[in-house]
């Protein structure tokens, strides 16, 4: 097999994006209630209705794929054992010191390698500390990279991907990063292939409750007699709002991926409002342009296995124990 390395840029073509203008023209939005414009009970109408406006009648989109085409992105084939060969898309900056360390960078879910734009001149070119070469992949059923038609594809297979990239690139050593799913495909990456994976970092870490007595009873009494501080409040508050409030998409793409996939395949108001409610929700009040936001959405709405590909990563997770 070979695994050519080809440059790539991003070109969608001019007959996706009149659709997408089309379906935005046409839309039909929910009926107003008095919980309409609440975000606890989800996007905003009024939001929704704002940014679907924006998109069909000002986002330019060909002005943010020519600033996207202006980073080093480039595709390479991967073989996955017992699957079809796979594109895989990704950007490789490279570090701007003959001593920088290969880093793969994984994105999650509602998450793509823009992720890691902001950053790059920090992870490249710093002026004190570490420096590193950036492979910054979409994942399978993510962004430009392909899609995975055949049951089974499962955390060890997206490890066993970004792997093979990395030796693609020649990197037979390299760290790693890695936030939500991007977590753990690159946990799995540094228990199958520790020769490779010298070290990982990431950003993705669950809080549970204290532990109980019968589990861990001398860190039991600690938590009985030692006070949390504020900052430990806050975040198991935050925990315990996000399982009993914020979880439910993750119940449904885990579950049935099926159902809510066609509603996010064939409306961009929907692929809207259900990733741009994780946008607000999960960002710690970034002050998300609405280019950002449109931009952040039309790599899912424009992606090659389609918008609703990388929702089977919760059922392939939970379906396919690994």
């Amino acid at each position: 097999m070979s695994t050519y390395i080809k440059p790539f840029k991003i070109q969608v073509p001019d007959s996706a994006l009149n659709s997408v203008k089309d379906k935005l023209q046409i839309a039909t939005f929910a009926k107003e209630a008095d919980f309409s414009d609440d975000w606890e009970s989800g996007a905003p109408l009024s939001e929704v209705k704002r940014l679907a406006a924006y998109w069909k009648d000002e986002f330019d989109w060909r002005a943010q794929e020519t600033e996207l085409n202006k980073l080093p992105q480039f595709t390479s084939k991967v073989s996955v054992d017992g699957f079809d060969d796979l594109q895989i898309h990704f950007l490789h900056q490279k570090g701007n010191r003959p001593d920088s360390i290969p880093l793969l960078f994984c994105h999650g879910w509602p998450g793509s390698f823009l992720e890691v734009i902001k950053i790059l001149p920090l992870l490249t070119g710093p002026e004190d500390g570490p420096s590193f070469h950036v492979v910054a992949p979409s994942l399978p059923n993510f962004g430009f990279s392909d899609g995975v038609s055949k049951r089974g594809f499962g955390i060890p297979q997206y490890a066993e991907a970004m792997h093979k990239l990395m030796l693609n690139l020649g990197y037979q050593k390299y760290v790693t990063q890695g936030g939500d799913w991007g977590y753990a495909v690159t946990r799995m990456i540094s228990v199958q292939y520790p020769e490779s994976c010298v070290a990982s970092h990431v950003n993705f870490v669950r809080a549970f409750g204290p532990p109980s007595f019968f589990t861990a009873p001398w860190q039991f009494i600690k938590h009985a007699i030692l006070p949390y501080a504020d900052h430990e409040k806050a975040g198991r508050a935050r925990t315990d709002w996000f399982f009993e409030e914020g979880f439910g998409y993750n119940l449904e793409q885990r579950t049935k991926p099926s159902t809510i996939g066609f509603a996010l395949a064939d409306s961009p108001v929907a692929l809207l409002a259900w990733i741009y409610e994780k946008l607000h929700d999960w960002t710690d009040n970034y002050p998300w342009t609405d280019d950002e936001i449109l931009t952040w959405v039309s790599v899912y709405q424009f992606s090659t296995a389609g918008p609703a590909a990388s929702a089977r990563i919760y059922y392939e997770k939970y379906t396919f124990k690994s």
